[in-house]
């Protein structure tokens, strides 16, 4: 019965006219990315053909999104921009009593690094396709070593 209510939720890429390869491989676009605009349904396809380069992952965080979407519907959420931090751990949460630590976590990843790509931030940045807008790798200032030497004597 789930895998009605998702296919419901919903839109063959097949019907708008994307030339990429999540398109020719079949993916289906989530009804909300699918209502939000074209431009949205391309970005959604574009993140799985693009930055994603194994096939298993690929596969996994789409069905990690595709399932966080049909949540979305079963749960009223109407339009994307509705989609609030509120949500994704609700459904992070109600994820984690029927899973282990490893796939939310896998869910928690595919949905953050969607949402990243779907940004507007992200669509302005054609020059680093594959960096996130807001978070850097050297977020955390360079701590010394600390060595009996070199510590502060209290």
């Amino acid at each position: 019965m789930e895998s009605d209510r998702e296919s419901k939720a919903l839109v063959a890429a097949e019907s708008r006219p994307l030339k990429s390869v999540a398109a020719r491989a079949g993916m289906l676009v989530p009804r909300v990315i699918a209502e939000a605009s074209d431009q949205a349904a391309r970005r959604f396809l574009e993140f799985f053909a693009a930055t994603i380069r194994n096939k298993n992952t690929r596969q996994a965080y789409y069905h990690a999104t595709v399932r966080f979407f049909a949540w979305c519907d079963r749960h009223k959420i109407g339009e994307i921009a509705d989609i609030e931090p509120l949500h994704v751990a609700a459904y992070i949460e109600a994820l984690g009593k029927d899973f282990g630590k490893p796939t939310v976590k896998q869910h928690l990843a595919a949905i953050r690094m969607l949402f990243d790509w779907l940004s507007p931030a992200r669509s302005s940045r054609p020059t680093r396709p594959m960096r996130s807008a807001d978070r850097s790798r050297s977020s955390r200032p360079a701590r010394r070593p600390c060595s009996p030497l070199t510590r502060p004597a209290f």
